[in-house]
């Protein structure tokens, strides 16, 4: 049986957006298929034998699965449905989670990303807050594809304001970049650190400081 993929966007897609519409089982199988036949030709050029050295056969198809179904998952699915909780008592103090794992790629030279991220929220006395575990899935979500960590940041934040609608947001990535550890320079040291503030984060510094503080206090290991 044969299956094709279909015009997902009339335009290129950035490789850290979403496709406009996510793939069925059946795209998601013959992108698989198509990326591991690329990728056998570039194991070619590379004189690398997947064909016979037991340690590469296969790897084209585990390579491409792993790309698909991993590494960009998050532009190819929906972002995770949010469950949301009554603001009962109509609290409006900070609330800062984290530190939250990020695992990413770099879309400058396909290297991986790790480290951490912070959420702080301001909710709105007569709105909803989200519950805990969401946001650990938006991070991966997001995170899923190939990615600028200053993009990250702001993809993250812009998703949770425009779906929480609190008084505040606030997000903090601190990773390490192999991109920087393992080429090039070869640093000791890759991290990076980028903020992205929202609502009264962008005019209150000393929330801002509040925030910077919790997520201080949250990287400190527990005694």
């Amino acid at each position: 049986m044969s299956v094709t993929i279909r015009r997902l966007q009339p335009r290129s897609v950035a490789a850290n957006e979403a496709v406009e519409q996510s793939l069925t089982a059946g795209e998601r199988e013959a992108m698989i298929c198509a990326a591991a036949g690329k990728i056998e030709d570039l194991l070619d050029i590379l004189r690398v034998d997947h064909r016979n050295d037991p340690n590469t056969r296969g790897t084209p198809g585990r390579v491409a699965k792993m790309l698909v179904n991993e590494l960009m998952r998050g532009r190819f699915e929906a972002p995770p449905a949010l469950t949301d909780f009554e603001n009962r008592l109509a609290y409006e103090g900070l609330i800062v989670t984290g530190p939250i794992e990020v695992r990413s790629t770099c879309a400058h030279h396909m290297m991986p990303i790790r480290g951490e991220a912070f959420v702080g929220v301001l909710p709105s006395a007569g709105g909803k807050v989200l519950g805990l575990s969401k946001y650990d899935r938006i991070v991966d979500h997001f995170a899923s594809r190939f990615q600028t960590q200053e993009e990250l940041v702001q993809q993250i934040g812009d998703f949770l304001w425009e779906s929480t609608a609190p008084r505040g947001l606030a997000i903090r990535i601190s990773a390490a970049h192999l991109c920087r550890t393992h080429r090039g320079i070869r640093a000791s040291n890759g991290r990076m650190v980028t903020n992205a503030y929202f609502g009264a984060f962008s005019t209150e510094p000393a929330l801002k400081e509040e925030f910077l503080r919790e997520c201080a206090s949250l990287e400190m290991p527990a005694r």
